[in-house]
């Protein structure tokens, strides 16, 4: 048997889209919890393994040439894993440039826009009406984007993939992002679809019993959301 990929995980969108790939693949793995509202992303060792100070990052002490390699970035881990497991990841270059567009796609537009908006909609300690505004909308028009991209497609990007691993990590939580889901009718047929897959609901309920509410947890936030430089 391999030897188990370590994890670096929270139980949050990011942290989700690595779970749900190695669930949905069968891929062994050792959780190895960081507890970002008590500050431990920034513990000198895993910052050997995640210089950016963010979770989730994976060791694979079977990595190229059988040594070990440790990869940071929700979307880097993804494409490691597709190409070391050649799942959920096409081989053929057109494919896979489809997949890889949707995939930056999250990762540039939609994880970073949906998380200013958790931001200023739930935990901002002062209600900026341009800001929420600001944030609402734009999370709108991109589910509105995602919405067209589904129209006659069961999944993102051909057969189910890691950028669909991606985007549903973020768009599970539309309700608290100010967003009217029966106005994108594709968008929650995929929803209702990927979230129904057995490894889905696995991978979500890792550490599923850590998560406290943030909005009340005032020490969380500060170390959350007053990081600088170090």
């Amino acid at each position: 048997m391999p030897k188990p990929i370590e994890l670096y995980y929270w139980p949050t969108p990011n942290g989700w889209k690595v779970t749900i790939f190695l669930e949905e693949a069968g891929v062994p793995y050792d959780v190895k919890y960081v507890n970002i509202g008590k500050g431990e992303q920034f513990e000198p060792d895993f910052l050997a393994i995640s210089p950016n100070n963010r979770m989730p990052a994976i060791v694979d002490p079977d990595g190229p040439g059988g040594e070990p390699i440790s990869v940071f970035e929700s979307g880097a881990i993804l494409q490691y894993l597709g190409r070391k497991t050649q799942l959920f990841y096409p081989a053929g270059e057109r494919a896979r440039v489809e997949v890889e567009e949707w995939l930056m796609w999250q990762m540039g537009g939609l994880g970073p826009m949906l998380g200013q908006n958790h931001h200023f909609r739930n935990y901002a300690p002062e209600k900026i009406p341009y800001a929420i505004d600001r944030y609402v909308n734009e999370a709108d028009r991109l589910y509105g984007v995602l919405d067209k991209r589904l129209e006659g497609r069961d999944f993102v990007a051909g057969d189910y993939s890691i950028a669909d691993m991606a985007i549903v990590s973020w768009t599970r939580g539309y309700e608290r992002q100010g967003i009217d889901i029966a106005k994108f009718a594709n968008v929650k047929r995929w929803l209702d679809t990927v979230l129904a897959r057995p490894a889905v609901q696995r991978a979500m309920a890792v550490g599923e019993e850590k998560r406290t509410n943030l909005a009340d947890d005032k020490e969380a936030q500060k170390v959350l959301f007053g990081q600088r430089a170090r």
